[in-house]
């Protein structure tokens, strides 16, 4: 029996050039075996989602998330909790494609990407769980609480079409004033954390808002998030451990910085509203827990072997 792929993609990606371009893309994946068909997301919540979750019910052998790391994460909200699940294809037409980035994955060529499905290894990949009492969500490249990590989700879409990366950059030249420590407590594997911060981070992979230096130990599938606890709030001293995550990833021994690995995590904010960031989507209000589930995906990669701790056959 032939294989089944279906592509979700975002007809507003990619400055909207990915339409374009999925004659091509089918193509490819017809010449790798797969009988492939397209949906078009629409402006209804969850459209992704919903269509992810139907098309694993239904048997499909490969589902291929075009678009930004938004669409990627809904199509992960709905073959995560699925104790059936179809392998998964990247097509990243977004503004940042930090997990594309990760992957090895082409950012700048469509079908290109699409070949990596065709000819790339399949790889094994932990799944990030955030829960609380209102919310149960999943995440595949970073989870994050603070000021900052309001940044792409707070970008309208619109504005990210017209100006790419330039949307983000003039998002935080107005968030810079308002950027201000909070009181926590976090829970980790083997500790805790009670004091000021002016963000944290959980990070899958070792690209963080396109920084490949941030997390330079980070594995795909050691079944542990990577944390960071930035405990200071001033503007000067976050630029120094910006400097010298760009050199080298020399911000991890800081002592301004927490950087731990962690199968479990949880935060409190102990005053005010911190609102979580889910690959680069809103995920809901702390207090939040975090768990890691160890390989639960596999994902069609291009990657060196020291990126992950295991490469399927």
């Amino acid at each position: 029996m032939q294989k089944r792929a279906r592509i979700i993609y975002n007809p507003t990606s990619g400055r909207e050039t990915l339409k374009t371009k999925l004659v091509d893309i089918l193509d490819v994946l017809e010449q790798g075996g797969y009988e492939t068909s397209t949906f078009a997301t629409t402006a209804k919540p969850n459209s992704a989602q919903d269509e992810a979750a139907r098309v694993a019910k239904d048997g499909f052998d490969l589902v291929v998330a075009a678009g930004g790391d938004g669409t990627i994460n809904e199509v992960i909200n709905g073959i995560a909790p699925l104790e059936n699940r179809p392998k998964l294809g990247i097509i990243p037409a977004g503004t940042t494609n930090d997990f594309a980035r990760a992957l090895g994955i082409p950012r700048d060529d469509f079908v290109e990407a699409a070949k990596v499905i065709t000819n790339g290894k399949l790889t094994s990949m932990d799944v990030g769980k955030a829960y609380n009492d209102k919310t149960t969500k999943y995440f595949i490249n970073i989870a994050a609480g603070g000021r900052f990590t309001e940044l792409t989700y707070d970008v309208p879409s619109d504005l990210k079409t017209i100006l790419g990366y330039m949307a983000y950059l003039l998002k935080a030249v107005e968030l810079i004033p308002q950027a201000k420590p909070m009181n926590i407590k976090a829970t980790y594997d083997d500790g805790e954390y009670e004091g000021m911060a002016s963000m944290f981070f959980l990070a899958m992979t070792n690209s963080v808002g396109g920084l490949e230096q941030a997390v330079p130990n980070a594995a795909l599938n050691d079944g542990n998030f990577t944390m960071i606890i930035v405990k200071t709030g001033n503007m000067v001293e976050i630029l120094q451990l910006i400097t010298k995550a760009l050199n080298g990833g020399r911000h991890v021994n800081d002592s301004r910085i927490i950087y731990k690995k962690t199968r479990n995590f949880s935060v409190v904010p102990k005053d005010g509203r911190m609102p979580i960031n889910l690959d680069g989507e809103f995920g809901g209000n702390a207090p939040m827990k975090f768990v890691n589930l160890k390989e639960r995906i596999s994902i069609f990669a291009n990657l060196k072997k020291d990126k992950v701790a295991k490469i399927d056959d």
